[in-house]
């Protein structure tokens, strides 16, 4: 992967922190529940550790694919792997990228694995972030899983913030 790619990846890291710090809102991923059903709203935050390891493919020059290694703490504890994909322009500041990471740990007491889904780009340097919990994807105690995610970057240190509703257990 060339050099640009993995500078467009980092960007798309950097682009959710400036978001945050601007107080954008909060995109939700969050459904609603089915008829009849309660759900806990929570919110979980902590650090986390990521390896990004670029894939050589050469398709062209202006495509990247990474494979994602993450590992959570705090209020998440565990471990995630994934696949993203990106594209640069000719136009600096704009690109775009795609990713999706299957966390296996312990979410706030409850244990089970569950899929995050990203969708990024810069537009001019404008950056658009929305990672959100894949419908249906949580096993275990995070059945039924809804939720959103934002990433923060602050001095090469990475954070979670999670937004998330889980059902009721009865």
């Amino acid at each position: 992967m060339s050099l640009r790619n993995c500078a467009i990846v980092m960007l798309f890291a950097l682009s959710s922190s400036v978001l945050a710090a601007f107080g954008a809102p909060a995109q939700s991923g969050a459904t609603q529940p089915n008829k009849g059903e309660m759900t806990m709203s929570m919110h979980a935050t902590g650090p986390f550790e990521v390896t990004l390891t670029p894939q050589d493919d050469k398709i062209d020059p202006t495509l990247g694919r990474m494979t994602i290694d993450k590992h959570f703490h705090g209020d998440l504890e565990g471990y995630s792997k994934g696949q993203m994909l990106s594209a640069a322009t000719g136009t600096k500041g704009s690109a775009g990228y795609v990713a999706i990471e299957v966390i296996s740990g312990t979410l706030n007491g409850h244990t089970g694995t569950f899929t995050l889904q990203h969708t990024g780009s810069m537009n001019r340097g404008r950056p658009s972030l929305l990672i959100t919990v894949v419908p249906d994807s949580g096993t275990g105690q995070l059945v039924g899983l809804t939720g959103s995610m934002t990433i923060n970057i602050v001095d090469g240190k990475h954070t979670y913030d999670f937004n998330y509703s889980l059902p009721e257990v009865h």
